[in-house]
């Protein structure tokens, strides 16, 4: 065996031996350090759990945090004496509850998620079935300094696209009001203020319905068996175990859902209409684009010409020939002239 065979074997091994131990950059530090941010996700998400058990005034246990975090129990076990011995919660009687520093640490986490999700929702084209997913991923790596700064920058909201609260800065965070969807009364009127946006396959059902908060509707049937209820002019059926993840205000006759008014993919080739509203459900970039673009109340909208398809259409406004989807003008209403 060579000498420079050798001393290319000595250089490797010597290259990896310090990529293995390097106190910084080494492979065990970079475990160290994974297995520390792993255990400190873990605490957050445990604490945010806590936290929803207490504002929905239900009581959390080792079971619940277990299948909250997909754990085993041993493992929660061992998540949950951690948490203690930072005193971030207390536990008895089969029942763990937040101490005040572990509220206020929950609260971060929750308003950085929140925060999140109103910036997904305004300010990109990400689907609002996504929107759940990549904050829960984000929040973990997003400093109170980085919230702040994201807050500032979409104008301290109060809620979330989803209709929750959003904690202020001091941890302030007002209490739910409202009653289920399937606990409002036949035939009255109400307003969606809350869809809670997990489980994501029961959420996606709601995307798919167009359903999101400020949204009126108007209580066909309430039975056992069924929810039954129109929302801008269509009707939507939810079994009632679904309809309870729907929080609504009531609101008074006199106080009318909106009127019926016809969706812009209603018009037929060379009719005219008026714009009348865009729905809250078109949001972000595809609505600042539709303002960009002239798509206002007032603004006078012609069916211009339509694809062999059907979809998309071309239509003017302002002078100016726009192609629209279908699933872009079913939100925009208008009135016929």
């Amino acid at each position: 065996m060579s000498l420079l065979f050798l001393l290319i074997i000595g250089i490797i091994f010597f290259v990896l031996l310090i990529f293995i131990l390097s106190p910084e950059y080494g492979l065990i530090s970079i475990i160290r350090r994974m297995k520390k941010e792993q255990t400190r996700e873990l605490i957050e998400d445990a604490l945010k759990h806590l936290y929803d058990c207490e504002y929905n005034r239900v009581d959390c246990s080792l079971s619940s945090i277990s299948g909250n975090l997909s754990l085993s129990k041993n493992k929660t076990a061992e998540v949950i004496i951690k948490l203690e011995a930072m005193n971030l919660i207390s536990s008895g009687e089969n029942k763990i509850s937040l101490t005040s520093e572990g509220r206020s640490y929950a609260l971060r986490i929750v308003r950085i998620h929140r925060l999140l999700e109103r910036y997904l929702a305004d300010h990109t084209s990400i689907q609002e079935t996504e929107w759940h997913n990549i904050a829960e991923a984000k929040e973990h790596e997003t400093s109170e300094e980085e919230a702040r700064k994201l807050a500032a920058q979409l104008g301290n909201p109060l809620l979330d696209p989803h209709g929750d609260p959003i904690p202020s800065e001091s941890g302030e965070i007002p209490s739910r009001k409202g009653i289920q969807l399937n606990k409002l009364e036949n035939g009255k009127f109400a307003s969606i203020i809350h869809i809670e946006d997990e489980p994501k396959e029961v959420y996606s059902q709601f995307s798919a319905l167009g359903l999101y908060p400020g949204m009126q509707i108007y209580l066909v049937e309430n039975s056992k068996e069924k929810i039954r209820f129109e929302a801008d002019g269509e009707e939507c059926i939810l079994a009632p175990i679904l309809a309870s993840n729907i929080t609504v205000v009531p609101i008074l006759e006199k106080e009318q859902v909106k009127e019926s008014f016809k969706k812009l993919s209603s018009l037929k080739q060379d009719e005219s209409a008026i714009v009348v509203g865009i729905s809250k459900a078109m949001r972000g970039q595809q609505r600042r684009r539709l303002l960009d673009f002239g798509v206002v109340p007032g603004t006078i909208v012609r069916a211009q010409l339509k694809s062999l398809s059907g979809d998309p259409t071309a239509y003017d406004i302002r002078g100016a020939m726009i192609a629209l989807r279908k699933n872009q003008s079913d939100l925009i209403y208008i009135k016929r002239i």
